[in-house]
């Protein structure tokens, strides 16, 4: 804590200590101290899993009739466990079960329920930017769970999501939005069905294929793996019809007039095509390990649903051995990195170093050559100043007065201060490395 009372803004707190704080300090006054409102700590609280006082409770503690406050819960793989005001919250995807949980046991007769990743977010993707009838949605929103699909396949890809996130669930793997700051990274998911030398996509070739910020992970016991849903694209042909593309063999198409059809053209474009594929994959850096399921005109990915969640379960040992070997060669490549940069300073200190030296020798013998001219000119007006002796009159008068002139000009003449500017080696330069 500073001076002021309050805590320094970029400071990094634990959910153990935010834990004893909020039960030491009502919530209101703590924010205060942080520089952020009630509700934001609230909000902090819930996505660290900390519990906080209920409603009264500083009340009933003023008279001595509180009751005991609640264990920190335990902490699981994915958990966001540090906050920092420079750092994004976590999804509280905890508190999301808990709330899915409630509706679940409210409305057991209405039908089939979502995971809670899945819940409220149908409608975000469906807020997409402009795009081609048929073309992938890209939603404004980017935290949202790694679905790529058409408008058209949504409620089909949200289905076969919601499908394998349940069945992970049911075996005690939770499925949640990476943290922002726990170096997680998604893979480069290929869209095609079939791969192509020339992945084209969208009109031009210019329409990316969006993408979530973060990745969306699964935990198998304390190993993390990404999980993604992407409609597949096809090649296929499409007619350039009224200022849009599309496909040959749809209704606009087939319906064109002949007088249309002399205006238009056709291409191959890739268009998402129905299917879909599941990829798994590790979204640790250094570690190269992904395998997919995809759909075909005559087999489903819910049809897969168990072997998908049996193959992530089995496939946890060879991921522990590939993830400690890019530990282990990510260390090396750290302690390489910090030997070569030791080098490089070392060598840099050592040419300063002489460089210093150099400078020092070369002001060293300006100086003293200079003092060589200067004691030839002193000695040029000690000359001077004895035949002044031999004048007299204006002429004295007129030589004097250019002598101190031209004596004024030269400055001083005294060695030691000159000597007192001069700047030794170790004056310009102290080495960092004075042993070696």
């Amino acid at each position: 804590m500073n001076t002021n009372g309050t805590f320094p803004e970029l400071r990094d707190v634990s959910r153990e200590e935010l834990y004893e704080q909020v039960w030491a300090t009502p919530i209101n006054h703590l924010a205060v101290k942080y520089s952020v409102s009630g509700s934001y700590l609230a909000r902090v609280c819930t996505a660290l899993n900390v519990p906080r006082p209920p409603l009264g409770y500083w009340q009933q503690k003023a008279v001595g009739k509180e009751k005991p406050r609640p264990e920190l819960p335990a902490s699981l793989p994915g958990d966001q466990l540090i906050w920092s005001k420079d750092k994004a919250l976590a999804v509280p995807a905890r508190a999301r079960v808990q709330r899915a949980k409630r509706d679940l046991s409210t409305t057991r007769n209405k039908g089939p329920t979502r995971h809670p990743m899945l819940i409220g977010v149908e409608g975000h993707f469906r807020k997409s930017r402009t795009t081609e009838e048929g073309e992938f949605l890209r939603p404004y929103k980017r935290l949202l769970p790694d679905i790529i699909c058409s408008e058209a396949c949504l409620a089909q890809a949200l289905e076969i999501a919601n499908q394998i996130y349940t069945e992970l669930g049911k075996s005690g793997h939770r499925v949640l939005l990476a943290l922002p700051n726990d170096g997680l990274r998604r893979i480069q998911v290929n869209e095609q069905e079939k791969a192509q030398k020339d992945r084209k996509y969208g009109r031009y070739s210019t329409t990316p294929v969006w993408a979530p910020d973060r990745p969306t992970v699964t935990y198998i016991g304390s190993i993390p793996i990404g999980l993604a849903l992407i409609e597949m694209t096809e090649r296929v042909t499409v007619r350039y019809l009224d200022g849009q593309y599309v496909r040959e063999d749809s209704k606009a198409a087939r319906s064109a007039k002949p007088w249309q059809l002399t205006q238009s053209w056709t291409t191959e474009q890739d268009l998402p095509s129905g299917r879909f594929r599941f990829v798994a994959y590790a979204p640790v850096a250094g570690v190269d390990w992904s395998v997919n399921w995809q759909e075909t005109e005559t087999s489903s990915l819910s049809s897969l649903v168990v072997a998908i969640v049996r193959k992530l379960k089995g496939a946890t040992s060879e991921l522990q051995g590939m993830m400690t070997a890019a530990k282990e060669a990510a260390l090396r490549r750290q302690r390489e990195w910090e030997e070569q940069q030791e080098r490089y300073r070392r060598n840099e200190d050592r040419r300063l170093s002489e460089q210093a030296l150099i400078d020092s020798k070369k002001q060293l013998g300006d100086i003293i050559d200079k003092w060589a001219g200067t004691v030839a000119i002193e000695r040029f007006f000690e000359e001077a100043e004895r035949r002044l002796e031999g004048l007299d009159g204006d002429r004295l008068a007129r030589v004097r007065e250019r002598f101190t002139l031209a004596r004024s000009m030269l400055g001083t003449t005294d060695p030691l201060q000159h000597l007192e500017e001069w700047l030794a080696p170790t004056e310009r330069y102290k080495s960092r490395y004075p042993d070696g």
